[in-house]
């Protein structure tokens, strides 16, 4: 008889909801487990950083964690990798400038 996984690790998920968080001012759509860059990208917003030489726009590229071009402010937390990060109800989203330190002088 065949299992999923959920059945081997005991995993009782419950259904899937949606809910709202802020990127930029602008209200955005999750459902839950999303990471924050998979609701932007959801939304169509395809990059939420600019890199320090020459304010170029960067949003997700690997989706593992390890190229860092996902990078954001969330909830006034620089150097955010949005791909791993999951989206939360309220969450306070904003374009990362550079290298997100702007304004503590680093």
């Amino acid at each position: 008889m065949a299992r999923t996984p959920a059945e081997l690790v005991g995993a009782q998920p419950g259904p899937p909801y949606e809910f709202a968080f802020t990127f930029d001012g602008r209200t955005v759509t999750a459902r839950s487990g999303q990471s924050v860059a998979a609701a932007l990208w959801a939304a169509g917003i395809l990059a939420w950083r600019t890199t320090r030489v020459g304010g170029r726009p960067r949003g997700a590229f690997c989706g593992i964690g390890q190229c860092y071009d996902c990078l954001a402010t969330v909830n006034d937390r620089p150097n955010r990798r949005t791909c791993l990060t999951p989206a939360r109800p309220g969450d306070v989203v904003t374009t990362q400038e550079g290298h997100g330190h702007d304004r503590h002088a680093v």
